[in-house]
């Protein structure tokens, strides 16, 4: 039996501060219901159902008034479940799909109405589709204005900044890279990461601290490595719930800490309001 995670935490608390207009949470996926939108055998965890209405509600807490929604490991390359929730989310939410080196050009056109704006590519779960299509995909969307985004290990970038240098599209790294911060803001690999960022090659996404951090609940040791991103590069940072949290056993965050934690990143509300609305609006086409 593939190991059961945890649900999000029902009760989200409000944040600390108001946030802007048009306020966006970048990264978060719908899940199920399994009878509707199959898991996948080769997942690496098996979620609980998570609902855009579920979702719809902690925006309302939350004060976020954008959404992108993005496919899940756990239902492979069938994005049925996550163009449903753009489409009932209406025309404030995007999406980032899961397809492979054999998707058609009519997919990716109904991805495109569908509001899809990139690609995601995981080696981190199981389920997901491999950097040995990154090439091949970036080339095909190149001419759709859409990016590549990767769920990978930072500690690696060192070796994958080369690849990623030659890619015609842009390149969102998830969850700040995704890398242990024990290793420390000098390690190579966050280094690397540093240098994308700095060059314009790489967008990040200001989430997933808590799954970078050995120091709960608040996860301080992760602010120096997210102001180091916001210094290289503010106006490629975006910021995401990562709601329901999948792939988690032991505690779940709750997602209005995870907003305060953006306040410790960009204290100043001129630089939050680039990450939460500026950035988004312009990576992924907000009133285009």
């Amino acid at each position: 039996m593939i190991r059961p995670c945890l649900a999000p935490d029902p009760a989200p608390r409000a944040p600390k501060f108001t946030l802007p207009s048009g306020a966006c949470d970048c990264h978060a996926h719908v899940i199920g219901p399994v009878a509707t939108y199959p898991y996948v055998d080769d997942r690496s965890y098996t979620p609980p159902t998570a609902t855009l209405e579920a979702y719809k509600r902690l925006h309302q807490v939350l004060g976020i008034e954008r959404a992108v929604i993005v496919q899940p490991s756990v239902h492979g390359t069938d994005n049925r479940v996550t163009l449903d929730a753009i489409a009932r989310y209406g025309a404030a939410a995007r999406g980032v799909a899961v397809v492979d080196e054999t998707v058609s050009d009519g997919e990716l056109s109904a991805l495109h109405d569908g509001g899809v704006r990139g690609l995601r590519l995981n080696i981190l779960f199981g389920g997901g589709v491999g950097l040995q299509a990154m090439e091949p995909l970036a080339e095909r969307v190149a001419n759709m204005g859409w990016h590549i985004q990767l769920l990978l290990d930072a500690s690696d970038m060192e070796q994958l900044a080369p690849r990623i240098r030659e890619l015609p599209v842009p390149v969102v790294v998830d969850h700040m890279g995704h890398m242990d911060v024990a290793k420390g803001l000098g390690h190579s690999g966050f280094q690397a990461l540093l240098g994308l960022v700095r060059d314009g090659v790489c967008w990040i996404k200001l989430s997933g601290n808590y799954r970078m951090s050995s120091a709960r609940p608040h996860y301080e040791d992760v602010i120096p490595f997210a102001r180091a991103l916001i210094e290289a590069a503010p106006e490629h940072m975006v910021w995401g719930t990562d709601w329901p949290h999948p792939a988690l056993y032991k505690a779940m965050p709750n997602d209005g800490d995870l907003l305060d934690a953006l306040n410790d990143y960009a204290p100043e509300e001129d630089a939050r309001r680039a990450i939460l609305v500026d950035n988004p609006a312009r990576l992924y086409g907000f009133g285009n």
